[in-house]
């Protein structure tokens, strides 16, 4: 987000203070009424506030959302946007900005259940980390934002709320999101399918659907930032206010996708697409996905491959059934897992190593027939070689296609799982909730005064 401060060379405080971002904002809390109920209608509202109904821009459960805190989250995405949003955009933004309240309320009010907090002094710490990234010192950061009319507070409860959710979705659910073999392998042979294939520069936007019913809505909302695209608003700054992926904080991208990585139905759309074209929304997996290709290269062309072995060997002394006995051990000896401190529990006179990254050349010429023909998970025949015996275990097997490791894959689809499961835990704990948006935008409105007008009528 801030590495907007540094658009066009310009420091924090005339970037804020330009005047193409004063005309948004002043468009923005000008344009967005804040038109709620009655003045003295306090019918709903929790009794421990005590402000005005008139500012109450929403109820989750027992707490209050204010008209004050919206503003202060719009000009929070006004600010990381870099003023590039356009004045048609702002009723979108303004109901993005509820929408991110209501739901870090929602995980706040979890996080409090399973008594979930921030590490002390965690908050701080990437504050830290984002001014400097942006070239400031949080002093100079929280000065900046104040000279727009921002509370520091706006940003640290949206980092708070960014670390504790994770933390509840992983502990809770983390143990029983379950990877088969059968799933990574899958993945992998589709891979290695389409390796021979181009690969793809990708972003996205995730756009997840709360039910079936308002699967309409959410498609229409997609088009709308379509068209704010084809207006001239870059695919990242739209990404960063409205997507719901864990890579909107960098504007949507994931970086260069393989042929086959994608689920089928992105992975053909991707196919098809030219450099600079964008999707229509896409439905998969309980989202709407929009993805941009920004680039396009060639397939790769196979190099040499590289096994990452387990290597077990016993004196010929032993005894050749003892020495067999022991040495087929190793692919139940959890080898592979152990990385370099293998679990030694082949016998006092068996010795165990392991060998990473090794090609075809750099092994001994004498162990490369056992090698050369052996995929993952696979043992090698014994083999005899200076008074030993010998038996190698393959753990991975890189045919030099430059596909991922499979504990790559495995992380990968493990966290796509875990995504999809905390957007789902986000929409039980909503329904199970008390959730009054008060708020209307000018044109919701006009509409709900069109209806009584017509109902009048009728």
């Amino acid at each position: 987000m801030l590495e907007q401060l540094r658009v066009s060379g310009k420091t924090a405080d005339s970037l804020f203070r330009s005047t193409a971002f004063g005309m948004v904002a002043a468009a923005c809390f000008a344009g967005a009424a804040l038109a709620q109920r009655p003045a003295d209608d306090r019918k709903g509202i929790p009794e421990t506030y005590k402000g005005p109904a008139s500012a109450v821009a929403a109820i989750v459960n027992d707490k209050v959302i204010t008209t004050f805190d919206v503003q202060q989250r719009m000009k929070l995405m006004l600010m990381s946007a870099g003023g590039r949003i356009t004045s048609q955009m702002l009723p979108q933004l303004q109901r993005q900005a509820i929408r991110d309240l209501v739901e870090e309320q929602l995980k706040f009010q979890e996080a409090k259940e399973f008594d979930v907090k921030p590490e002390e002094g965690e908050v701080a710490s990437q504050l830290r980390g984002m001014a400097g990234q942006a070239g400031l010192t949080v002093e100079q950061l929280e000065s900046a934002l104040k000279a727009d009319g921002i509370s520091i507070d706006t940003l640290k409860s949206q980092l708070e709320s960014q670390i504790v959710w994770p933390r509840i979705v992983q502990g809770r659910y983390g143990k029983r999101v379950r990877v088969s073999d059968d799933e990574v392998e899958t993945t992998i042979a589709r891979m290695r399918a389409d390796a021979t294939q181009e690969q793809t520069l990708i972003s996205e936007i995730c756009i997840p659907v709360p039910s079936p019913d308002q699967a309409q809505a959410y498609y229409e909302g997609g088009m709308q930032l379509l068209e704010q695209m084809r207006k001239g608003v870059p695919f990242a700054v739209i990404a960063q206010q409205f997507s719901a992926c864990t890579t909107a904080a960098g504007g949507g991208d994931m970086g260069w996708v393989r042929a086959g990585e994608l689920p089928a139905e992105l992975d053909e759309a991707v196919r098809q697409l030219p450099v600079g074209a964008v999707t229509n929304p896409i439905p998969s997996e309980g989202a709407f996905m929009i993805l941009a290709v920004r680039d396009k290269r060639a397939a790769v062309k196979q190099g040499e491959m590289t096994w990452t072995l387990a290597f077990a060997s016993t004196p010929i002394s032993t005894g050749r059934a003892a020495a067999r006995t022991a040495l087929e051990k190793l692919k139940t000896s959890e080898a592979c897992a152990g990385g370099r401190t293998l679990r030694q529990d082949l016998g006092a006179d068996v010795g165990v190593a392991m060998i990473e990254n090794a090609t075809l050349a750099s092994i001994d010429e004498r162990f490369r027939p056992a090698v050369e023909s052996l995929r993952r998970g696979e043992l090698s025949e014994i083999v005899e070689a200076d008074d030993a015996l010998h038996v190698l275990l393959a753990c991975e097997v890189d045919e030099g296609l430059g596909i991922p490791s499979r504990e790559a894959i495995e992380d990968r689809l493990y966290n796509r799982q875990l995504e999809r499961i905390a957007q789902q835990y986000l929409r039980d704990v909503e329904r199970k909730s008390t959730v009054d948006i008060r708020l209307k935008s000018p044109a919701e409105v006009e509409q709900e005064r069109r209806s009584a007008a017509a109902a009048t009528q009728g």
